[in-house]
């Protein structure tokens, strides 16, 4: 999923919970939840030896993507000042893509923890892959189901924020 989908879905699922420490940990967990339903993620990998040139595409559609899940949380929150109660929904969205962050660290800073974490986000949560013919032997789920996919979460998402 794109990130402002986890952000969004961290935020709901953290806000409409009483128990802060049980909020963050579903925030967190929500991230692997998505990965696991079929859907359609932007490339952001780039070429190794390149530096800050070659990172610019990639870091700037993460940068937008964070700025859009933000907004939409301002946008459908409760309260829309920031201030209070109502940070926390922020915090949530934030857990909610640190494990898409690990696996960048991965790439950055390689240590066996990090190393094990992208071995089971991207290989065992995202079992359900694009191309058939990379080893699975499941069918080729439409790119419409996969789009429907986030599409549906963000409508969900936007409701319980609005709760």
């Amino acid at each position: 999923m794109i990130l402002f989908v986890h952000m969004l879905f961290g935020a709901a699922v953290g806000s409409s919970m009483k128990y802060i420490p049980l909020a963050i940990i579903m925030a967190f967990l929500s991230h692997y939840f998505l990965d696991f339903i079929p859907h359609i993620d932007y490339d952001v990998r780039t070429k190794k030896g390149k530096y800050l040139y070659g990172r610019l595409p990639a870091i700037t559609k993460v940068f937008f993507d964070m700025c859009l899940g933000f907004l939409l949380i301002f946008i459908f929150s409760k309260s829309t000042l920031p201030t209070g109660k109502q940070t926390i929904i922020y915090l949530y969205a934030i857990i909610a893509i640190i494990p898409d962050s690990l696996t960048v660290l991965s790439g950055i800073f390689p240590n066996k923890i990090l190393k094990a974490h992208t071995h089971i986000h991207t290989q065992k949560v995202h079992f359900l892959k694009e191309d058939p013919s990379a080893g699975s032997g499941q069918e080729k789920i439409s790119r419409f189901w996969r789009i429907f996919s986030q599409i549906a979460t963000v409508i969900i998402s936007i409701i319980l924020i609005r709760l």
